[in-house]
């Protein structure tokens, strides 16, 4: 049988395609390396682990992660948005302990990708997503702050936040300290009006160029800061082991777990909805996408890894430089390996203040301060939710925060559904007419009963319950008790109607 023309040419048009496709593919890759690389370093060494671990994670979310089905333009990697996280579960727990963290946390994103779960996820309040970002981004914030410095950050984010003005006045007598922050100041800077420079600049992504100019200027100088410390790729890698696994069976250990797979889910998956707005390719299947995200830590954590999420910086960067296929972030990937096995000792000419300054720009674009006053006008309940989720966070720690934040959204939302409306119709003589509309839930019984216990004793009462969506179990008997005491006063028992 002979190919119609109309298929002839399809395959035609398809393979004349193929080699552009590929070009900006690869193109697409080198921006999105050159992007992720200060990033992964930066991030990692904010959790207080190796920076190499930050590359690992990177290059397993190009070469594992990216290889998967789910999303096909967005790009994981070790995230701004759980290095806190990761910064509490090593001081807790010890840097041995982090790839099993890791590891089950995977499982556990394979098996709820696995049990369709993905697109749940999408059910969660934006309020608390937000507000647990803004939390993210203030812990981050304050501690970077006294990286900027090369000064030790205390171990609580309130403490981080408290000792702030006795940090920034302690470091003016201090030649080192005054060096770094300017340092980190100086690349804090670069990211702020980097884009207001000439477009063949702007081709140099600002994270990198903010590094390589601090890096430039402390060789130059040979200013006296503190820069990266270097062990090698091989020598980073911490398989866990059985003692690892025997640090899980806490009741924390297991609080960090979940923390690690709902969170970096919930990012990942916020994420891909994001990034299906800025193309117009295949949309991600959320399921997919969830079990390529637990592949991904799956493996980070046989290596002794970061943790990956999918990352809104590194994404946006793939789209924005012409991405047309997974083919561009499975390069980045590439690209991450080539670097860590061929040129590791770069790592150590980076200053520590200037990847701080990297990820103090990055926590403050996790405060949305300019949404937060904008939602306070529209949706005051949903600016408290993000407000209290965000605080939390700081005072108390992430797991305890999220949950917080969750269970005042639930409230929230069950305070908003429980209307009842109570209608009473007295023409003067004959019974007296309640008529209830919407909710009757427990949150509205104090309403409902004095709405009920102000109508008078002696007069007899038909209650209309037909109307009513919702009746619970605690207004019912309510309900019940008031009319027996109603009746028992003597008068004509309370009629009762109620629908199916």
């Amino acid at each position: 049988m002979q190919p119609s023309p109309a298929s002839v040419l399809d395959r035609a048009r398809s393979l004349l395609r193929a080699p552009d496709s590929a070009r900006h593919d690869v193109a697409a890759s080198v921006v999105v390396f050159l992007v992720a690389l200060p990033l992964c370093v930066g991030v990692a060494v904010a959790s207080g682990v190796p920076a190499e671990l930050g590359l690992i994670t990177g290059i397993v979310g190009g070469l594992v992660t990216g290889l998967l089905p789910g999303s096909s333009l967005q790009v994981s990697g070790p995230a701004a948005g759980l290095t806190v996280l990761v910064y509490e579960a090593v001081r807790e727990y010890g840097l041995a302990a982090l790839g099993a963290l890791v590891l089950v946390a995977g499982i556990l994103q394979l098996a709820m990708g696995a049990l369709r779960l993905g697109r749940f996820f999408r059910a969660i309040s934006v309020a608390v997503v937000e507000g647990m970002l803004a939390g993210i981004g203030l812990v981050l914030i304050a501690g970077q702050l006294y990286a900027m410095a090369d000064r030790e950050a205390p171990a609580s984010g309130l403490d981080k936040i408290a000792g702030l003005p006795g940090m920034l006045t302690g470091i003016i007598g201090s030649e080192r300290a005054l060096t770094a922050f300017g340092l980190g100041l100086g690349t804090i800077a670069v990211l702020v009006f980097w884009h207001r420079l000439p477009a063949k600049l702007r081709v140099v992504p600002a994270q990198l160029a903010a590094v390589a100019l601090a890096t430039g200027a402390t060789l130059l100088f040979s200013l006296p800061v503190a820069t990266v410390e270097v062990r090698g790729l091989v020598e980073a890698v911490r398989m866990p082991d059985g003692a690892a696994f025997g640090d899980l069976l806490s009741l924390g250990a297991i609080g960090t777990v979940l923390a690690f797979a709902l969170i970096a889910s919930a990012e990942s998956l916020f994420s891909a909805a994001a990034v299906d707005r800025l193309h117009d390719g295949p949309r991600t299947s959320y399921d997919k996408e969830l079990i390529a995200q637990g592949a991904g830590n799956t493996v980070c954590g046989l290596l002794g890894a970061l943790p990956m999420t999918a990352v809104i910086v590194r994404s946006s960067a793939n789209v924005r430089a012409g991405a047309r296929t997974k083919a561009s972030r499975v390069l980045h990937g590439v690209w991450l390996l080539l670097f860590a096995a061929l040129l590791p000792a770069a790592l150590a000419l980076i200053p520590v203040a200037a990847l701080a300054g990297v990820l103090v720009h990055a926590g403050c674009k996790l405060v949305p301060v300019r949404q937060l006053a904008e939602l306070w006008r529209e949706h005051r309940g949903e600016a408290v939710v993000l407000a209290v989720t965000a605080a939390a966070i700081v005072t108390v720690n992430m797991f305890e925060g999220v949950l917080i934040g969750l269970a005042l959204a639930v409230m929230k939302t069950a305070w908003e559904t429980s209307h009842v409306h109570v209608e009473v119709v007295d023409k003067g003589a004959g019974p007296i007419r309640v008529h209830l509309t919407g909710n009757a839930t427990f949150l509205r019984l104090p309403k409902l009963l004095d709405a009920l216990e102000a109508l008078p004793q002696d007069r007899p009462i038909d209650l209309d319950l037909t109307d009513l969506r919702h009746l619970d179990h605690a207004c019912r008997t309510s309900l019940e008790s008031w009319a027996e005491r109603h009746s028992a006063e003597g008068t004509d028992p309370v009629r009762v109607a109620s629908g199916a």
